[in-house]
């Protein structure tokens, strides 16, 4: 926590999230009520002592090695997600904590590819999802969107698959879905791959983003911004290795979505005048949801009230809700500033 101020400002900005996978909030808690009541055999916790109680999984979650170790545990907690009310439960979950650290609006990624290939049906998932919404905006005021993501150690093909599937739905033009993205291991295959479904997606009006500048270098930003046309970039914090490449991003006013508690280039990115959005990413996996990142930025870099509206300006002003629900978000936040002054 910060200090008692700050901290009390920082509860109270109205926040607008951008890089939350539903999947990466699956708590230690949630994950074993849900395998117990969909009786799902979990790892022996002989072989593996991080499955003997809630509090050893979640000192494990403390210890990644790197992101495939990561990414295994990530997964595996995905086995216990089976029916449409296991997903309502899990996005419920995370719009209750999101409330409470004043997240005003929502912007989720989900990867209905690491369901559908353990039989999980795209439709259970994307319906679960759906009623956690709508039950949120009613109980909280709390308005989201949903960015479909494909994963990057599956092929073009099958992304494109699952976009086709969404599309034919209905699910782009009636609003359930607000765009697409690109995630899973960054290291694994080039961007171009995606171009074909990228170039679908921008020829429908459709909104883009993908994961790129966390392991890979700059060019993999780049390749997302010219092969993918991106309008977003996740993570992103390998831009401030290449001062053209910051620069063009921060005149473009393109959203860098970063996650601090597991990447921290804020005050560069503030010099530059770049627009990001601060964000939890995973934050039943590092070990906080969004309060807790806002608090981790002002204790590493002690910004003051007008660093922190630009950042909540930027990040309505960055966000895909419609121009009315951004008008309302950024007179809050000038309330909020103006109270704290």
């Amino acid at each position: 926590m910060c200090k008692a101020f700050i901290h009390q400002f920082l509860q109270e900005l109205p926040k607008c999230e951008h890089h939350l996978h539903i999947e990466g909030s699956l708590s230690p808690t949630l994950f074993f009520q849900l395998a117990k009541s969909n009786k799902i055999n979990l790892p022996d916790a002989s072989k593996d002592e991080s499955f003997a109680s809630v509090a050893a999984l979640e000192a494990r979650y403390e210890r990644f090695a790197d992101l495939e170790d990561f990414l295994r545990y990530y997964y595996l907690a995905m086995s216990v997600l089976l029916t449409e009310k296991d997903f309502e439960s899990l996005a419920y979950d995370y719009f209750v904590r999101a409330h409470k650290d004043g997240v005003q609006h929502a912007e989720i990624f989900f990867d209905p590819q690491a369901h559908t290939e353990r039989g999980i049906a795209y439709n259970t998932v994307v319906a679960g999802l759906k009623t956690a919404q709508a039950r949120a905006e009613k109980d909280f005021g709390l308005t989201s969107k949903l960015i479909i993501c494909f994963l990057r150690h599956l092929s073009g093909a099958e992304a494109g698959s699952t976009y086709k599937e969404a599309a034919a739905l209905g699910h782009f033009s009636d609003g359930t879905l607000a765009g697409i993205g690109l995630d899973a291991a960054r290291l694994v295959t080039h961007q171009k791959l995606f171009r074909e479904v990228y170039t679908l997606a921008k020829g429908a009006g459709i909104h883009r983003t993908a994961h790129a500048g966390e392991e890979g270098p700059p060019a993999y930003i780049e390749q997302a911004l010219d092969i993918c046309n991106v309008e977003r970039i996740d993570h992103g914090i390998r831009l401030v290795e290449d001062e053209t490449l910051l620069k063009r991003v921060a005149s473009s006013k393109t959203l860098v979505t970063v996650c601090p508690l597991s990447n921290l280039p804020i005050r560069k990115f503030l010099s530059e005048g770049v627009r990001f959005s601060i964000n939890s990413d995973d934050p039943a996996y590092f070990g906080g949801y969004i309060l807790d990142n806002y608090c981790a930025v002002q204790n590493a870099f002690d910004l003051s009230l007008d660093d922190w509206k630009y950042i909540a300006d930027g990040a309505i002003e960055g966000s895909w809700c419609d121009e009315d629900r951004k008008k309302v978000l950024l007179n809050k936040v000038q309330e909020c500033v103006a109270k704290f002054r």
